[in-house]
């Protein structure tokens, strides 16, 4: 990101501020898209990141980090909307069998078709998994952000990794041989 763009940005211009939201916009819509999955609870968690990127960005040290700086923010709003509405110590076992997924027409599974996977897991599973895998919080810091212990977040890293494989290995031998088989 431009050093004279985040200057300005943080002398509160507008055009900037408006260029530095069109450029991440979908950037940040896509990690609040991993963690929610509503779309009213997307644009608000993007609509209090936004806030708070342009209104503490006198705050940020180096602007080298700006993107990852941002995406922080967001994912810490999303954190905070989910604390409201999560139990992150329901786990898979005592949710109810949901409807399998399907993948995209291609013969292998790709990233896309992971990470709609992860919609079929329970939100506190869904989280703990993009805070450790995607973004690489390690347990002690999930547990810190979550409010949980480190147990509980091993718990549901774990449980998360289990149906992931459960759904990948249905699904993809099911579309494996169903081609096969015509």
């Amino acid at each position: 990101m431009d050093e004279q763009l985040i200057a300005a940005c943080k002398k509160q211009h507008r055009d900037a501020q408006r260029r530095v939201y069109e450029y991440l916009a979908p950037r940040l819509y896509q990690t609040c898209k991993r963690y929610l999955k509503s779309e009213e609870m997307i644009e608000e968690a993007m609509a209090d990141a936004f806030y708070t990127i342009f209104t503490k960005l006198d705050q940020l040290k180096e602007t080298k980090a700006f993107e990852a700086w941002c995406r922080k923010i967001a994912v810490n709003r999303c954190l905070l909307s989910l604390k409201r509405n999560i139990n992150f110590n329901i786990y898979i076992e005592d949710m109810g069998r949901s409807q399998e997924p399907s993948l995209t027409e291609s013969a292998g599974l790709e990233e896309e078709d992971l990470l709609k996977l992860l919609d079929y897991l329970p939100e506190g599973c869904k989280t703990v998994f993009n805070l450790f895998a995607i973004e690489g919080f390690s347990h002690k810091e999930i547990a810190a952000m979550l409010n949980i212990s480190e147990g509980t977040s091993k718990s549901q890293l774990n449980a998360s990794r289990t149906k992931l494989k459960e759904l990948v290995n249905n699904i993809y031998y099911l579309n494996e041989k169903s081609s096969h088989g015509k």
